[in-house]
C-alpha cells in the first residue's frame, strides 16, 4: 500500500508540473524562451527587482534542502548520509541568514519566505537513501538553473558572487551524490 501511495504522489506531482509548464508556456512569452534554451529557471526579466526575486528563490531553495535533509536525518542508517544531513542542517541557515540580510538592507523587505513543498520521501527502508539521492540531485540541478540565470540578468556583485559559489558547490555536490548512488545502487 505504501508503494502505491508513493507512486500515486509522484505521479500527481509530475502531472502538476507538466500542467504548470503547459500553462506557463502558453501564457508567458519569457517562459517559452526558457523552454527552448533550457538554461534558465525563469525568475523573470532583468529589472530592478530581479535580485530580490533571486534572493527569495534562493532562500526557498536552501529551505528545500533543509526539509529534505530533515527527512534524511530521521530515516537513514548510513553514517555518511547522517553526516550529510547534519552538514546541510548546519550550513543552510547561515546562507539563508545572509540572503535575508541582503533582502532587508537592499529592499527594506522583512517578509519571511514560505517553505517550498518538497517530496515526501517515505519511511526508512532499503531504498530510502536512493529516494533522497534522486531528490537532492534534482534539487541541485534546479538550483544550478537558477544561478545560471543570474549571469545574464543581474549586475550586483554580491548576487553574481553568490550565484557562482552556489553553482560550483551544487555542481560538485551532484558528482558526489551520483557517485554514492552508483556505489550503493549501481545507478
Amino acid at each position: 500500500m505504501k508503494k502505491i501511495s508513493l507512486f500515486l504522489s509522484l505521479g500527481m506531482m509530475v502531472s502538476g508540473i507538466l500542467i504548470g509548464i503547459t500553462i506557463g508556456y502558453y501564457l508567458t512569452p519569457e517562459y517559452q524562451t526558457t523552454m527552448f534554451t533550457k538554461n534558465a529557471m525563469n525568475l523573470g526579466q532583468a529589472d530592478r527587482t530581479f535580485d530580490l526575486r533571486y534572493i527569495n528563490a534562493m532562500i526557498a531553495h536552501h529551505r528545500g534542502a533543509m526539509l529534505l535533509a530533515d527527512q534524511l536525518n530521521k530515516n537513514t542508517t548510513r553514517p555518511e548520509m547522517k553526516a550529510l544531513s547534519e552538514e546541510i542542517l548546519k550550513n543552510e541557515p547561515i546562507a539563508i541568514a545572509e540572503l535575508y540580510k541582503w533582502k532587508k538592507d537592499w529592499y527594506n523587505d522583512t517578509r519571511t519566505i514560505q517553505d517550498p513543498v518538497v517530496a515526501n520521501l517515505g519511511n526508512a527502508d532499503d531504498s530510502f537513501d536512493l529516494r533522497f539521492l534522486n531528490a537532492i540531485i534534482a534539487h541541485h540541478e534546479a538550483g544550478i538553473l537558477m544561478t545560471k540565470e543570474t549571469h545574464t540578468k543581474s549586475s550586483r556583485t554580491e548576487i553574481l558572487n553568490n550565484a557562482n559559489t552556489v553553482e560550483q558547490f551544487l555542481s560538485n555536490g551532484i558528482e558526489t551524490l551520483k557517485g554514492l548512488r552508483k556505489t550503493w545502487y549501481n545507478i
